[in-house]
């Protein structure tokens, strides 16, 4: 669409109109670029020297919002990786308090661990990764009642009574960190899982003869999310999910910061996150995820974009919402110039 206005009310897109008949004199005009729907992290563990599990505090989450809204997300849920249960609890009240002192942007929050598998820990600490107690976990629910939005698992490890648990708050499971096999996937995914955690990293192969979480995933109607750094994933790799699960595939940038202390000391090497050897995390933004698909996985503009806002804003159950620019959707919004670069974010 092009030479029209969008007229925003009170947080929500009120109208888009022909920009002829628009009557303001100094309208915000961007030439050379164009306007998409702000994009959404679903998977981003802290910023600017500030690791949400080490630094359970508002101040983290501002900074996390700041480091989002440069590349272009105006939306993020702040992930903690395994970690005592204690942490998951101090990062609960942050979010609160957070929201309380009118923050932004924080969708809730995203518990990845420690219900998984340790044979696919990954950089997760293995003595704090276990199979949950159906207590443990209707606490730690009913504690972060409202704020808990997604929980990456694996879904051997955990029992029906747990899954079903889970599912009656609404909280999103995602199958991640898991050796399960093809047939223990495809149970998993008919019992209500409809998210993958980081398509092909810390999860069971695909091998000719035991297809595991990644053929389970091509073969179903699930969504995944990718991190398209080309260190956790090669971009042929990337190439091939997409042309595989098309609309069913979205970005997460599953961005670290350095830190050295807490559980995870990450350090920058090169372009990416290390802790204790192992790659623990990338130093992507959402601008840059959505460049590397543009460039490095031939994917076109339109599609990239979808794969950065609708696609994840789908997997929150909020697609009605954010990811498109129509009359009734969330009016938060970024400009991008001709070489695909952010150039301001806009409400």
């Amino acid at each position: 669409m092009h030479d029209h206005a969008i007229i925003t009310k009170s947080g929500v897109i009120d109208e888009i109109v022909p920009a002829s008949t628009v009557n303001d004199s100094s309208p915000e005009t961007f030439p050379g670029c164009f306007i998409t729907s702000a994009f959404i992290d679903l998977q981003n563990y802290g910023a600017y020297e500030k690791l949400f599990a080490v630094y359970p505090e508002p101040d983290s989450l501002y900074k996390l919002k700041e480091y989002c809204e440069k590349g272009g997300a105006a939306y993020c849920l702040p992930t903690v990786a395994t970690n005592p249960l204690d942490v998951f609890y101090k990062c609960i009240d942050a979010i609160r308090a957070y929201w309380n002192a009118g923050g932004e942007g924080i969708l809730g929050l995203h518990i990845e661990g420690p219900w998984i598998n340790p044979i696919k820990r990954g950089a997760h600490i293995e003595s704090l990764i276990h199979v949950p107690v159906i207590e443990e976990v209707r606490s730690l629910l009913n504690y972060g009642k409202g704020v808990i939005k997604m929980i990456t698992l694996a879904p051997e490890v955990c029992n029906d009574e747990v899954i079903a648990l889970l599912q009656s708050h609404n909280v999103i499971i995602s199958a991640g960190h898991s050796n399960a096999t093809y047939k223990e996937a495809m149970q998993a995914f008919g019992s209500g899982i409809k998210t993958v955690t980081h398509l092909y990293n810390a999860m069971s192969p695909l091998q000719h003869r035991e297809p595991g979480l990644v053929g389970a995933t091509f073969n179903n109607d699930v969504m995944a999310s990718i991190i398209p750094d080309g260190h956790h994933v090669d971009y042929a790799a990337v190439r091939i999910a997409k042309k595989i699960m098309e609309e069913r595939l979205f970005v997460i940038t599953d961005a670290v910061t350095e830190t050295d202390k807490g559980h995870y000391q990450h350090h920058l090497v090169g372009d990416k996150y290390e802790s204790a050897g192992i790659l623990s995390g990338s130093a992507l933004t959402m601008i840059k995820a959505f460049q590397n698909l543009v460039k490095n996985v031939d994917v076109e503009v339109e599609t990239a974009l979808r794969m950065c806002s609708s696609n994840p804003a789908k997997v929150i159950g909020r697609q009605n919402q954010f990811g498109k620019i129509e009359k009734g959707f969330d009016s938060k919004m970024i400009v991008i110039n001709e070489k695909l670069e952010f150039v301001k974010m806009i409400n």
